[in-house]
């Protein structure tokens, strides 16, 4: 694949020719051979859907422009080997595919269920050796896990079922892997945005069937990511919290998800619910349903380049985050560094719109800037969490890709 197709017209060929040869002269150097192949999986942003896509709702999700780069060579036996630059190498022996708890949190297990996800296909693989080197933005919320997941499951695809697993296939193995092997109960927004590439609003009503929209970015505006600090590591028990509340809420409706529940017979049923139900659960259920409707009005409002438009739904998605779904920060935290980051992000941006990225509780904030802002806006977020916790991202257009 020519590398302006996959990273754009923007982007600094001679950096990346140089990042691609660092990574081929690593895997040389080592393994005594070229590798025979080279991927790429890129980082998401979530834009809009923030906590409903395991309740089978609506998102807005983007590939963006950082990825890790896979230097790859195929393996006659079933031993999969993957050197990153920046993380604990993984060897795993895809001929014993058994779940092992001591695994759960790592990258092997990640590996293991990928490959368990496909073999139950009806598919045979092999291993291989992979040599990474990643820019995602470390700490951001931008999906290192499941950039790592789609990865693997395209480098299976390619090398070894002919290309036959869909954008979609890949997205719901990587999930399987990360809920089951992995044992973090996530939902697909992440792994379908990485898989599908572009920036496109999803419906989760079937999760292995999503209906896909590609839409066009705001024209004008730059997307800007910054990590406020705080682990992600002991964070699970509250994004499953999430979860469980919602789907507590559905089945007091006899409902196995929120989809499934018409939001007029929720609203009906509130003083009832509040018997049964925390405050906290009931509110997160309100969310789900206002947030599907955002992301149909932002969808609208892009096709119609009505843009305040989209950015009044981007900043709503924010607000109802804060108050309702409550993912801003963790409980009894004071020091709130995605609070703090958006409060003053809402007092420096002039024209744009700010929201939490991601699963929230710590790690990162999310803004769209005016084009004559972005560098203002940058400044001041620096001085506030540190230059190296600012980026700039652009939507990629493609999806996670065998490159050669």
């Amino acid at each position: 694949m020519d590398l302006k197709t996959l990273y754009g017209d923007n982007a600094d060929l001679t950096a990346l020719t140089a990042r691609i040869n660092a990574l081929e002269k690593r895997f040389e150097t080592i393994e005594g051979s070229k590798p025979e192949h080279l991927f790429s999986s890129s980082g998401r942003a979530e834009i809009l859907g923030n906590h409903t896509d395991h309740n089978h709702g609506l998102v807005m999700v983007a590939a963006i422009s950082c990825d890790i780069l896979a230097a790859v060579s195929e393996r006659v036996d079933g031993i999969v080997k993957i050197i990153a630059d920046d993380y604990p190498p993984v060897e795993v022996d895809i001929t014993d595919l058994e779940i092992k708890p001591e695994e759960f949190g790592t990258s092997n297990a990640l590996t293991r269920g990928v490959a368990k996800g496909i073999v139950d296909r009806g598919f045979k693989i092999k291993g291989f050796t992979a040599y990474t080197t990643s820019n995602i933005f470390k700490g951001a919320g931008v999906s290192s896990s499941a950039a790592f997941e789609v990865l693997v499951a395209e480098i299976f695809n390619s090398l070894y079922l002919n290309g036959r697993l869909t954008a979609v296939d890949r997205a719901v193995i990587s999930q399987y892997a990360e809920n089951v092997y992995f044992n973090k109960p996530c939902g697909i927004l992440d792994q379908s945005g990485i898989s599908i590439g572009s920036l496109v609003k999803l419906d989760f009503n079937e999760p292995t069937k999503p209906v896909i929209e590609k839409l066009d970015p705001p024209a004008g505006y730059t997307l800007v990511i910054t990590n406020t600090g705080g682990d992600h590591a002991d964070l699970t028990d509250h994004y499953a919290a999430i979860r469980k509340e919602m789907e507590a809420v559905a089945n007091y409706f006899g409902k196995k998800v929120l989809r499934d529940v018409e939001y007029s017979e929720f609203i009906e049923h509130v003083p009832a619910l509040k018997r049964h139900f925390s405050g906290r659960a009931i509110m997160r259920a309100m969310h789900f349903y206002a947030e599907n409707d955002r992301v149909i009005a932002a969808r609208d409002a892009l096709k119609a380049n009505n843009v305040k438009e989209f950015l009044k739904n981007v900043n709503e998605s924010g607000l109802s985050s804060l108050v309702l779904l409550q993912n801003c920060c963790v409980p009894g935290d004071v020091q709130q560094p995605v609070v703090l980051g958006i409060e003053y992000s809402r007092r420096i941006i002039k024209d744009g719109a700010v929201r939490v990225h991601g699963g929230g509780f710590a790690g990162s904030i999310l803004a769209f800037v005016k084009d004559d802002e972005v560098g203002d806006y940058v400044r001041d977020m620096s001085k506030l969490f540190g230059a190296e916790n600012v980026f700039k991202a652009s939507v990629r257009r493609v999806g996670t890709v065998k490159i050669y």
